[in-house]
């Protein structure tokens, strides 16, 4: 037996778990699958099985916390981490599940304490990209 392992990770196949991300991935991207995850499917397999089936469907479908609260960690430790690709995408299923632009902002303004000014600067340009991209595509009211 594995030490530590979720019990779920142990009990169900790598199929149901992956099937469980797919869910979770959707549940945040408005129905659909995740553009780079399908394209790392297609050059990196087991990268990206086991982002569906350990990080999605073991680890993000833990009860415990919300979607919400998920995704406001996630973008504060990608962006702590300076990894803004990836908290730009967790920023994106925020805004889609009901987080507000501001509360995105509390997030990268809370980044600088610990991981410093440049990290917190380069989330916000980030941000400040994800919210221009998605203001130009939404529908235009008369």
């Amino acid at each position: 037996m594995l030490v530590g392992a979720p019990l779920g990770a142990l009990a169900d196949t790598t199929e149901e778990r992956a099937r469980r991300g797919d869910a979770v991935i959707r549940t945040l991207n408005n129905g659909q699958p995740q553009p780079n995850l399908e394209r790392l499917r297609k050059e990196f397999p087991f990268l990206a099985e086991a982002t569906e089936a350990y990080a999605l469907g073991d680890v993000w479908s833990r009860p415990g916390l919300d979607t919400r609260t998920r995704q406001i960690a996630a973008v504060a430790a990608m962006a702590a981490l300076g990894e803004t690709g990836v908290m730009k995408i967790h920023a994106a299923y925020a805004l889609n599940i009901g987080v507000s632009e501001e509360e995105l902002k509390e997030v990268i303004y809370m980044v600088t304490v610990p991981a410093g000014f440049p990290r917190a600067l380069a989330a916000s340009a980030v941000l400040s990209e994800l919210f221009a991209e998605r203001r130009a595509a939404a529908p235009k009211t008369p």
